[in-house]
């Protein structure tokens, strides 16, 4: 799972289908499959703000879905993008949609375990953050109030 997750795209390939999103749009029509590939591109590319205009590109997909099978794959690339993004709680959503859909998928499944031991970490994380700080800003306090006594 982490390989799909943590994928940057090519940045020429991200160039190719932007053009093909592109030209289809000049036209007046994007195909569904294009949009897709290039939301897809957009999710793995190194910049948020191109995440998240994949991520809409995706629910707008979702909103016209025909099939139970198209839903099923937008609702996991969407989860993916908002993993990609570190908004593990909508991406948790997603992958609840998708068991909805597919009670026993196992890529939801994967994905949603992927997700969790992420929100642990980061958790983990931030409290050490969280704990460091409160230690310096101890430490400053102390030495401050040593200074003054001292005076």
């Amino acid at each position: 799972m982490e390989t799909i997750v943590e994928e940057n795209i090519d940045p020429n390939d991200l160039k190719k289908f932007e053009g093909l999103y592109n030209e289809q749009a000049r036209r007046g029509h994007i195909s569904e499959k294009t949009q897709f590939d290039y939301a897809w591109c957009l999710i793995r590319s190194r910049y948020v703000s191109d995440m998240h205009k994949g991520i809409a590109l995706l629910e707008d997909l979702m909103r016209i879905a025909k099939d139970d099978l198209s839903q099923r794959d937008y609702l996991f690339y969407i989860a993916v993008g908002f993993v990609r993004i570190k908004e593990y709680e909508r991406a948790l959503k997603y992958t609840e949609a998708i068991r909805k859909i597919e009670p026993n998928n196992r890529q939801a499944q994967q994905l949603d375990g992927y997700i969790k031991a992420k929100m642990k970490k980061d958790g983990l994380l931030g409290m050490a953050i969280v704990g460091g700080a409160v230690l310096a800003l101890g430490g400053l306090v102390g030495a401050t109030i040593a200074a003054v006594k001292k005076k």
